[in-house]
């Protein structure tokens, strides 16, 4: 009786300490969220190096348990999930991304035809008209600025100015600026339709001209020298956004080069997108701020879209025929590479199936990825 009374005892206690017994509504509710990131990822092949490892740990992070002194959650100190999740917290990983993203960058169609730079620089009025709205909405200044940054369509970026900025909101503003980077097929192509005209679609540009190797080789030096010594709080993501192209440009190194952009780049993908799922749990992550984050977010990168077309419109007002852009490649301005300048062909091939944009628009594109790191810098020399 004793053995059987010990035994009742201890099966209790173990029940305790499932998740059974420990699930809220709150898990299911994210555990749902991240089947459906999943769902996207296999289904409609929306962005799936990000998605999967993003959805998995949302089901990673929203697995109920006691709170028991064992480590295993990801805001427990000491946790195996805590130590990976301090590349986000400290800001580790996103230079790395960016290293990787330089390494397999190819910046020519921006130094063939340098005015697509302002098409970059257009497409960030997303970022500072977020911020005002967020502003509006009563979110503290800093708050504010992490929230904006997702208009840039850069999960990296998002991921380091909030890091600095605004580290109680980063999940909610990691999984809304990875959630719109993944979207890009969806909420591009309406906004792109809704504001140009037939005649402006079929505009075609003229190629781009080569572009020597030295080109190539100057360009991170001078654009490191000029980006940084403009806004040196920018040096983390940018230093090492031009380094890797360095890298890759230089032709003596292409060993670094192909690591940059290989091995290392997936590693610190899987490890961030695993903890920044992670980092979903329902008691941290489902609160009202997170449910204006995801608004916010949305109208910040609808904005930046529309930026990027209706500058390329106005702009075309001061260039001569046969020397106009098609606004098609203005959407390209959000920092969604390579995705954002694919939508650019896409649509364009709609309209004149002989109109070829993707180089077009890698050039704003690119300029995008600079341009969002630049205003990361400049909202956190304002504010830190």
């Amino acid at each position: 009786m004793n053995f059987l009374s010990f035994l009742i005892e201890n099966l209790e206690t173990f029940l305790t300490y499932t998740g059974f017994a420990n699930v809220t509504p709150g898990h299911i509710v994210m555990i749902l969220v991240g089947l459906f990131f999943i769902y996207l990822a296999i289904a409609h092949e929306f962005e799936p190096m990000l998605l999967i490892p993003i959805g998995f740990g949302i089901l990673i992070g929203n697995i109920p348990f006691k709170d028991a002194g064992l480590q295993l959650g990801i805001y427990e100190e000491g946790s195996v999930l805590n130590i990976l999740y301090q590349g986000v917290t400290q800001g580790w990983y996103p230079p790395l991304i960016f290293l990787g993203i330089g390494a397999m960058t190819d910046f020519s169609a921006l130094i063939s035809n340098p005015k697509l730079m302002l098409i970059g620089a257009a497409a960030q009025f997303g970022i500072f008209g977020a911020y005002i709205l967020a502003m509006w909405m009563d979110f503290e200044p800093n708050q504010a600025a992490a929230i904006g940054i997702i208009g840039g369509a850069d999960g990296p970026t998002a991921i380091f100015l909030s890091s600095k900025l605004a580290p109680n909101l980063m999940g909610a503003i990691a999984i809304s600026a990875y959630s719109y980077m993944a979207l890009v097929p969806v909420i591009q192509p309406p906004l792109m339709r809704l504001f140009t005209t037939k005649k402006e679609r079929v505009i075609r540009m003229k190629s781009p001209r080569a572009v020597s190797q030295t080109e190539k080789i100057i360009f991170p030096i001078a654009g490191l020298l000029l980006t940084c010594f403009l806004v040196p709080s920018g040096l983390p993501l940018l230093g090492m956004l031009f380094f890797g192209n360095l890298l890759k440009e230089s032709g003596v190194t292409r060993r670094l080069a192909e690591t940059a952009r290989g091995p290392l780049i997936d590693t610190i993908t899987i490890v961030l997108g695993i903890t920044v799922g992670a980092s979903t749990q329902a008691t941290q992550f489902l609160t009202w701020d997170s449910t204006k984050i995801f608004g916010l977010g949305a109208l910040s990168f609808i904005m930046a879209t529309a930026a990027g077309v209706v500058f390329v419109k106005f702009f075309n007002l001061f260039l001569k025929e046969g020397n106009k852009i098609n606004p098609l490649i203005g959407n390209a301005g959000v920092s969604a590479v390579p995705d954002s300048a694919r939508i650019s062909q896409i649509i364009g091939l709609e309209y004149d199936p002989t109109n070829y944009l993707l180089m077009h628009a890698m050039g704003p594109n690119v300029a995008g990825v600079i341009g969002s790191a630049v205003a990361a810098g400049i909202l956190l020399g304002f504010l830190s």
